[in-house]
This record gives C-alpha cells, sequence and structure tokens, in this order.
C-alpha cells in the first residue's frame, strides 16, 4: 500500500473531452501514488474509458489539462509518449495477433526489445513470462488463436510484464474469467504493487475492488468524486456512489410458486463432459450453471443450443424431444442462446440496433423473402422498449454503445422469436451495475412468463443471488444440483474453486 506523504505518480488536472455536443469528460482530477492500486469506478457512459484512453495516449484532452508524472509535467497526447512515459494498459479487448505465436505476441509492439532476437532467446523470455502468469504449461510456439478466451487474457497481462512500465491499468482484465483465473489475476495485480508499481483497476466486479484496492476512485456523468480509502466503503456505499442513488436490491425476489416443467433434459452426453447431464427448468425457475471454465458448463450449454454435437441422451420442451443436431433446429424449435462472447457470437457491431434485434427473425416479417421495414421496426421497438434499450437510437450502430446496453441488445434480439428456452453464458459479463440489475429483472420475467432461463456464470455471487436452482461442473461433470436455499455462498464458492478429488 502506497503512503500518503509519497508524491503522486500520476496526477491529471482540469481533464475534459468533447465530442460534439456531447462532454465526456468535466473539469476531471485523477491521482494516482506510487506502489497503490486505485479502482476506478463507474457506470457505462461515466467517463472511465474515456480517461483511460487519455491516460495511455489515445485520446487528447481538451485545452487546459495538466498532466504529471512523479511531479513533472508530462506529454502523453500519443500511445507512443504514453508507452515512453511508462504506461502500459492490460487491454480488455485482446491486443495479440491469433496467427502469430505466443512468444512473438509476447515482444511485439515493444519500444525496449533489441531489433533482433534468436529463436531461443525468444522463447526463453516467453517462458519466463509465461511462468509468472501461471502459463508454464504452455508452448511458447503455440499460435494465439488456438487458446482459450482466458489464456489469451492472460497473455494480455504477460505482455505488459515484459515491459517496465511503472504505471500499468488493468481494463476489465477478469470479465472473461473464472473464479480461479480471477484469483490467478489478482495475485499478479498484487505483485505488481508490491513492486511498487502504480495500478490503476478498472471493473464492474465489487468484490475485486474489496480484495485488491487501496482506494477508489468513483466517476458519475463525466466527473470524478474524491479519491477514498477502501476501508471507510462497503458495497453499498460504493454502489451508491456510483449511481448517485440507493441501487435497493441488485437481484429481483425469486418467483412465488414454481410450475410444471418446461425443459427436461435426460443422459445428455456430449464432448467436453465425462458423463450424463440430467436436470429440469419448470415455471417460474432459473437454472445456474457454475464451474470454473474447462468444468464442462459451456460444453453443456452449447450443446443445449445446437452448437456442439449431442452423443446421446433426450430433451424435450413441454414433453416432445427436441431436435439439436444443428443451431438452426434448435431455433426452429424455440431455443435462443446467447455466447458469453457477445463481440464475436452476440452482436454485429457494425449494423444499427434494429438489425441487430430483427437479425433472429427477419424470417417472421417478409413475405416471398422480401421484409417489411415496418413490421420489422416495430417488433424491434418493443424488444428494445422491454430491454430498456432507448428506443430513440435505434439506427445507431451498436458497436457504439456501451457494454451493459449492447448485452441487452445480445439477449433482447431473441425476444422476437418468443422462445420457449433462453439460455444465457456469463450474462453481466463487463455489464454495470446499474444494467445489471436491469438484466436480472427482465430474465425473471421471461421466466415467471414461461420461458425456460438456463444461466451459466462463472460469477458465484451471481449465480447464488439469480437463481433458483444451481448445478455445479467441474472437470466435466455435473457434481451437484439443488436449490439455492441448500446452498450458502461460500459453500458454492468452495464446491466451484476448491473440490477436492473424490
Amino acid at each position: 500500500m502506497a503512503s500518503q506523504a509519497e508524491p503522486y505518480r500520476l496526477l491529471v488536472e482540469h481533464a475534459s473531452k468533447t465530442y460534439g455536443a456531447v462532454r465526456a469528460l468535466s473539469d476531471v482530477r485523477f491521482e494516482l501514488r506510487p506502489g497503490e492500486v486505485m479502482a476506478l469506478l463507474g457506470e457505462n457512459g461515466a467517463g472511465k474509458s474515456t480517461i483511460v484512453k487519455m491516460i495511455s495516449g489515445l485520446v487528447r484532452p481538451d485545452a487546459g489539462a495538466e498532466i504529471s508524472i512523479d511531479g513533472v509535467p508530462t506529454d502523453i497526447s500519443s500511445n507512443a509518449l504514453s508507452q515512453a512515459a511508462g504506461i502500459a494498459v492490460v487491454q480488455q479487448e485482446y491486443s495479440t495477433v491469433g496467427t502469430m505465436s505466443i512468444a512473438e505476441n509476447l515482444v511485439l509492439g515493444q519500444r525496449n526489445a533489441p531489433r533482433w532476437w534468436s529463436r531461443r532467446r525468444l522463447r526463453a523470455r516467453a517462458s519466463e513470462l509465461l511462468a509468472r502468469v501461471g502459463l508454464d504449461a504452455l508452448d511458447p510456439e503455440t499460435l494465439i488463436e488456438e487458446l482459450s478466451v482466458a489464456e489469451m487474457q492472460l497473455i494480455e497481462i504477460a505482455r505488459v510484464l515484459a515491459r517496465d512500465a511503472k504505471i500499468v491499468i488493468f481494463d476489465e482484465p477478469t470479465a472473461a474469467l473464472s473464479d480461479a483465473e480471477i484469483a490467478r489475476v489478482l495475485d499478479v495485480v498484487k505483485k505488481l504493487a508490491a513492486e511498487g508499481r502504480s495500478i490503476i483497476y478498472v471493473t464492474h466486479r465489487l468484490g475485486e475492488v474489496f480484495e485488491v484496492a487501496d482506494r477508489v476512485t468513483v466517476f458519475r456523468n463525466g466527473r470524478s468524486e474524491s479519491p477514498r480509502r477502501i476501508e471507510d466503503l462497503d458495497v453499498d456505499q460504493v454502489i451508491a456512489l456510483m449511481i448517485g442513488r440507493q441501487l435497493g436490491h441488485m437481484y429481483p425476489p425469486r418467483s412465488a410458486g414454481i410450475g410444471d416443467p418446461v425443459l427436461e433434459v435426460s443422459g445428455l452426453r456430449t464432448d467436453g463432459l465425462r458423463g450424463e447431464v440430467g436436470f429440469q427448468v419448470r415455471r417460474g425457475e432459473i437454472v445456474g450453471i457454475t464451474g470454473q471454465l474447462g468444468s464442462g458448463a459451456q460444453s453443456l450449454m452449447e450443446s443445449l443450443a445446437g452448437v456442439a454435437h449431442v452423443l446421446g441422451g433426450e430433451v424435450t420442451l413441454h414433453g416432445a424431444a427436441v431436435d439439436l443436431r444443428t443451431r438452426k433446429a434448435g431455433i426452429r424449435a424455440g431455443i435462443a442462446y446467447c455466447s458469453s462472447d457477445r463481440k464475436r457470437n452476440g452482436i454485429f457491431g457494425g449494423i444499427s440496433i434494429l438489425k441487430n434485434l430483427s437479425s433472429p427473425w427477419l424470417d417472421r416479417v417478409a413475405t416471398a423473402g422480401i421484409v417489411s421495414g415496418r413490421d420489422e421496426a416495430a417488433r424491434a421497438q418493443e424488444s428494445a422498449a422491454q430491454f430498456a434499450i432507448d428506443v430513440q437510437r435505434m439506427q445507431s450502430s451498436v458497436g457504439t454503445l456501451s457494454g451493459g446496453n449492447q448485452q441487452k441488445v445480445a439477449v433482447g434480439k431473441w425476444l422476437g422469436i418468443e422462445p420457449a428456452v433462453l439460455l444465457v453464458e456469463e450474462p453481466t459479463r463487463g455489464v454495470d451495475v446499474g444494467a445489471r440489475a436491469e438484466i436480472y429483472r427482465q430474465l425473471r420475467e421471461l421466466s415467471d412468463a414461461g420461458v425456460a432461463i438456463v444461466v451459466s456464470s462463472s460469477d458465484t455471487n451471481e449465480v447464488f443471488g439469480l437463481c433458483d436452482t444451481i448445478a455445479t461442473y467441474y472437470k466435466g461433470e455435473q457434481t451437484h444440483i439443488r436449490p439455492w436455499t441448500e446452498w450458502t455462498e461460500p459453500e458454492l464458492v468452495k464446491e466451484v474453486m476448491h473440490r477436492k478429488e473424490r
């Protein structure tokens, strides 16, 4: 932890940024001390991304901003100048090149790297860096495109370790990770701070803030609050600072009564699962699936969606067998599926909200292959309104939206097929607390209306708070399935993270 007597490692004063009529930042002050972890919090659109881009040299502040590092006024108005000043960023969006090896990616773009590396030296350096982030089992010659999402995130951290950065910005580094990988990342953050490096930690997971942060700076509506010591805050106080009001209950009330079975899975076998899986989802019930990456939870969700090959077993909807041989067959049966990777599989970032919302059900507003624009717009607006998406922005590109609004589109687009089943992986990954509450509310309302909801999440707090029945997975096996009332959250975390071999 940094001493309050020490000078600022980074001091930003009078920082403003205007985009046309939109004021993204307004006279912001941001400070960071040597060796401290400063959590940077706020709802989507609060200004966090803009200040991070400004510090990393991707955005130039409006006139009047003053920036100093270690007490010296410093120009960081370009990414090259920012890197030269000792600033590095662990990006939320991966900056690696998929067709290059791990070893090549770890030195790619380094200003201080030698002009020429022997293959042997490159492998040795890569092996050293991989070991520091717990990936020592990986071959440095492995192509990035062959890695899992979690491994790619840890490679991003390893790239930062390859530089002699004194200020490291972690931008949602655990959004795609399970609890086990999160623990590994947080351990790296603590080690970097202990070495005297200064950390800016951006996250929507408040539990991580209380584990690693020394102080918290909250952004709201383009303005910054004064930093506060973590020991002076609790979760409710942080949420109130972020949204400017008391949020109330994050999770909606559970159903008063559970009805008849909607979805029934019996003896399901698929690649990625070592045993047979069976469960049911009843009307008014949300079933939660949780486990570390590689637990089999994702394989289960993909098989139910018709994405992964089903080896055996039976799936029925209202007693009738469902064909899961292809994704098209799954959609025809009324099975909606929201992948954990919304950027790649959940949205079309370059087209409008309207076109995204209508993409799964265009055939329902078409005659002889010709789409009725009027019917398409009307149905899309219904879905938007149901998920609190601004209907005035229907022509805006989805890629320009905040993470929370992108996720609303990724889920909301399926309402138009009137789904019987909704499968959602990591429903609030990279989503701020306000949008989380809206997504949870809508999932509960759909469940109450008779949709069979299955949520797969590595966030055990989310599973425990939202779901009625919880199934845990470990190394390809379903280990437990029981009502949420028969769990405590510590027991759930222990089962997912620390389950001992039987």
